[in-house]
């Protein structure tokens, strides 16, 4: 089989990020084997295409080459798998205009991508939004396809990615109007474990770690419940509660945003009380971008003063 032959463009990129780690044109014509001229050439026909004209690398002490703002969008983008780095891709990264990837949680971009987009409208900053579960956006911010992502924990073991919690939440019990469950203690103020025996219950999908820790509550205590559905997302579990008037055990959300006014919810009691955090994640070995922090200011206000209100 030939060797398979890179877009014009990657070409362009590897003599670009060659000259970058060399610190010279001629390092990086001696490490691609090439003359120098050719990678004089890539470097001129990347700054063309991508940046107007405008350098992507300049003369720095000692005469050894360095980044320019716009070469360093860029060369942060060289870390991205090469299927993603088409050319409207290169010119995003390669522009003056103030951007950001932004990946988030399905269920927390319900709740926080409003504050989110106006805080970055406001700042005339382009806003690229992707939504994915744990794994794929920690992948993500580890390839730096992602300058910035908001996820629930608990996180899978990673590399190269920083996070921040932004918020604890405890665990709630939730029940469907007309469900046993609210019938019977709709009075009271916390429930445990226990009283959910019997009864029809939602669950989160195995693989998810919500559903593990259900298990494990439940088998810790010696209760049995009816499953009547599983559930991957909050966005969802509301509906299945009103339609099978059952009862689960989940992340309490109040904090950001009210429970709908038909369901019953009770602060669920633990002799050892587990939570679940909002956290952030970026790509390691910085602050991150302007953008990421004006979000990520944001964010903590918003979170701050909901937890004021609540206390």
């Amino acid at each position: 089989m030939p060797p398979r032959k890179l877009p014009r463009h990657l070409v362009w990129l590897e003599s670009f990020a060659a000259a970058v780690e060399s610190g010279s044109i001629e390092g990086a014509a001696e490490h691609l084997g090439v003359a120098r001229s050719v990678v004089s050439e890539h470097i001129r026909a990347l700054e063309e295409t991508l940046a107007d004209g405008q350098p992507l690398l300049e003369r720095g002490p000692g005469r050894r080459l360095q980044l320019t703002a716009r070469g360093e969008k860029l060369y942060e983008g060289t870390q991205t798998p090469l299927h993603q780095l088409d050319l409207k891709r290169l010119r995003d990264l390669a522009s003056a205009e103030a951007s950001l990837r932004l990946g988030l949680n399905p269920t927390l971009s319900n709740f926080l991508l409003a504050g989110i987009a106006g805080d970055v409208a406001q700042a005339d900053i382009k806003l690229e939004v992707s939504f994915g579960g744990t794994f794929e956006l920690v992948r993500q911010v580890q390839t730096r396809q992602l300058d910035l992502a908001v996820d629930f924990t608990p996180l899978p073991p990673h590399r190269g990615v920083e996070s921040e919690s932004l918020l604890h939440l405890p665990f709630v019990v939730l029940a469907g109007p007309g469900s046993e469950l609210s019938s019977r203690h709709g009075a009271r103020r916390t429930l445990h474990v226990r009283d959910l025996q019997g009864q029809p219950f939602v669950d989160w999908q195995r693989e998810d770690p919500y559903g593990s820790a259900n298990s494990a509550r439940f088998a810790a205590h010696d209760v049995t419940v009816r499953e009547v559905s599983r559930v991957q997302s909050f966005l969802h579990l509301f509906d299945l509660l009103r339609a099978y008037r059952a009862c689960a055990i989940a992340p309490d959300l109040r904090l950001l945003r009210s429970f709908p006014e038909d369901l019953s919810v009770w602060p669920l009691r633990e002799e050892q009380p587990q939570f679940v955090e909002v956290v952030t994640l970026r790509p390691s070995g910085g602050p991150g971008s302007e953008a990421a922090q004006l979000v990520l200011g944001g964010l903590r206000q918003r979170l701050a003063s909901k937890r004021r209100k609540i206390e």
